[in-house]
C-alpha cells in the first residue's frame, strides 16, 4: 500500500492497472493516428506525382484565371442575349401573304398582299397590283392588328394570316400569341 502524505493510501496494484489502461489507450490512439496520417500521406503523394509545390500553385492560379474568364464571358453573353431579346420584340415575326389576280384573267396571279407584324401586331401591309400596263404598290399601317384605312378582301385575308402567326389558325391565334408573349421573359 502506498501512502500519499498521510492523506490517503492506495494499493500499488490499482495504480499499475490504471497506468496500464492509460498506456493501452494511448497506444490505440497512436495506431489510429498513424493509420489516418498514412492515408493522408498517400493521397498527398498521388496528388503531387510529377509536380512540385510551385507548379501546383501555377496550375491553381491558371484555373482561377480561367474561371474568371468564363464568368466574364457568361456575363457578356447574358447581356448580349438580353439585348437581342429586346430587339426581337420589335422585329417582324408574323407574316401573311395572299397572291391574287387583281384584274381577273388579265395578268395572272402576279398581284399580292403582304402583311408583316411584330409580336404586338404592329407593322404594315403592302398591296402590289400587277396589270398589263404596270405595277402599283400601296402600303397601309397596321396598329394592334387593325388598319385605319379600309382593306380589300385579299388585304384582310393577309392581315388575318399574319395575326394568326405561327399557328396559322385565325381562331387559335390570339390564344397562342398571348401564350408565346407571356412564355419568354428575360431579366
Amino acid at each position: 500500500m502506498i501512502d500519499f502524505f498521510g492523506a490517503f493510501s492506495i494499493e500499488a496494484s490499482y495504480i499499475v492497472i490504471g497506468l496500464t489502461a492509460i498506456l493501452l489507450t494511448v497506444i490505440i490512439l497512436l495506431i489510429v493516428f498513424i493509420v489516418k496520417t498514412s492515408k493522408i500521406k498517400k493521397k498527398y503523394e498521388s496528388f503531387m506525382i510529377g509536380s512540385d509545390g510551385k507548379s501546383i500553385e501555377n496550375i491553381i492560379k491558371e484555373n482561377i484565371k480561367d474561371v474568371k474568364a468564363i464568368k466574364s464571358s457568361t456575363e457578356n453573353n447574358s447581356k448580349a442575349i438580353k439585348d437581342i431579346y429586346e430587339k426581337l420584340q420589335f422585329t417582324y415575326c408574323k407574316v401573311g401573304m395572299i397572291k391574287y389576280d387583281a384584274f381577273h384573267e388579265m395578268g395572272g396571279k402576279l398581284s399580292f398582299a403582304l402583311c408583316m407584324l411584330d409580336k404586338m401586331d404592329n407593322g404594315f401591309l403592302v398591296n402590289v397590283m400587277h396589270s398589263n400596263d404596270g405595277c402599283f404598290a400601296y402600303i397601309k399601317e397596321i396598329v394592334n392588328g387593325e388598319s385605319f384605312i379600309e382593306l380589300g378582301k385579299e388585304e384582310q385575308q393577309a392581315l388575318k394570316e399574319a395575326v394568326a402567326g405561327k399557328s396559322g389558325s385565325v381562331d387559335l391565334s390570339p390564344k397562342i400569341n398571348k401564350m408565346l408573349s407571356e412564355d419568354v421573359k428575360v431579366d
